[in-house]
């Protein structure tokens, strides 16, 4: 067995690292906490950072984008919906509820998949 502490960050493939610089730092907001050449990071909330990473820089092709969703917590998500599709972000449909929580789903500039999250029922013990 191991001891997870945390998860420290995530990787997202791009295939155009200025316009994926772009969309994540000015269209989403995230702050950048890296300035490193060639491999953008960006905080996301308090305990992880989110990696741009252009696949050819370590000797890969892009092999298509994720497509499990990287959920974006925020406080309000139709409030976060509709600040996105006024700087031309398209959403996958209407917000979900599932019940416990609420959903939007959206694409990065390669297809990736993140989705605005919001629980707003109690966890379960």
């Amino acid at each position: 067995m191991i001891t997870v502490e945390r998860t420290d960050f995530v990787s997202v493939p791009v295939t155009d690292m200025e316009r994926s610089i772009h969309f994540y730092g000015e269209t989403l907001g995230l702050q950048r906490v890296s300035e490193t050449e060639g491999w953008p990071e960006f905080q996301l909330g308090e305990n992880v950072s989110l990696y741009l990473v252009d696949p050819t820089n370590i000797g890969r092709a892009f092999e298509g984008p994720h497509t499990s969703s990287i959920a974006l917590r925020v406080p309000d998500v139709e409030a976060a919906k509709r600040a996105l599709e006024e700087k031309g972000v398209e959403f996958g449909g209407e917000t979900f509820d599932t019940g416990v929580c609420h959903m939007a789903i959206f694409h990065d500039p390669d297809g990736n998949t993140l989705m605005l999250h919001r629980r707003y029922a109690p966890r379960e013990s």
